[in-house]
């Protein structure tokens, strides 16, 4: 199966390089996304908007030729949004969503509010973030982040989404959950908390906990790629 993977705030496609071994010994291919603004430090970022960063996604997905099947699309943390504007977007070529610590978004709402400096977000410092984001992560891991990070753009997380096709509530979704559990995430889901609401609407959810922090492509990829290729096995 052709799977998309789409990474969070301040990651590029490289990030998932210790990830798509796992899924290529399972006989997938992997189309790591480089998200526009983020191809360097020195990208200008200043006008690329939400809709580029969906639109990558799509055309990432259309490039995979019809003849070889429905696509999986993969999302870490933000990108999880991305991922639901996808299946959105593309219904009859969406076999399923991975959601990686990270929610549904909601039709109208941004993605998300982060400390943005001249249009771009910079990637905060470790007491910003807290310990229970970053656990698994040692201090060679934790240096490695950082040097690979790179500004996100604004208006990527502040854009509100635009969300047009109810064919999406019937694409299939697993959400790996990582630094939260799928307790805890059904729990808030019950409770009514406004993030999570999207789930309700979904017609076939798949919860998988995978404790670690925020980010298992770098904590425990090995696991996180056996995850993913579970789900595209679905």
């Amino acid at each position: 199966m052709h799977i998309v993977l789409i990474p969070g705030l301040w990651l590029d496609g490289s990030s998932w390089e210790r990830v798509i071994p796992v899924l290529e010994r399972a006989g997938h291919t992997a189309h790591p996304l480089t998200l526009p603004g983020l191809e360097s430090r020195d990208a200008d970022r200043s006008s690329v908007t939400l809709r580029d960063h969906i639109d990558a996604v799509v055309a990432a997905i259309d490039a995979v030729p019809e003849e070889d099947g429905k696509v999986l699309v993969v999302g870490h943390s933000l990108g999880s949004g991305l991922a639901y504007a996808a299946a959105d977007a593309r219904p009859d070529r969406v076999a399923r969503t991975v959601y990686i610590g990270g929610f549904p978004a909601t039709d109208g709402e941004p993605l998300g509010r982060f400390a943005a400096e001249n249009g771009e977000i910079p990637l905060p410092s470790w007491e910003d973030i807290g310990e229970a984001d970053l656990k698994d992560l040692d201090d060679a891991a934790r240096a490695d982040f950082r040097a690979r990070a790179v500004p996100s753009p604004e208006r990527a997380t502040t854009d509100p989404i635009r969300l047009t096709s109810e064919r999406r509530y019937d694409v299939p979704v697993t959400v790996i959950c990582p630094e939260f559990s799928a307790a805890e995430l059904r729990a808030w889901i019950d409770g009514g908390e406004p993030p999570v609401q999207e789930f309700t609407k979904l017609r076939e959810v798949e919860y998988i906990d995978l404790p670690t922090g925020h980010w298992p492509q770098f904590s425990r990829p090995d696991d996180l790629g056996r995850a993913i290729n579970e789900a595209a096995a679905k």
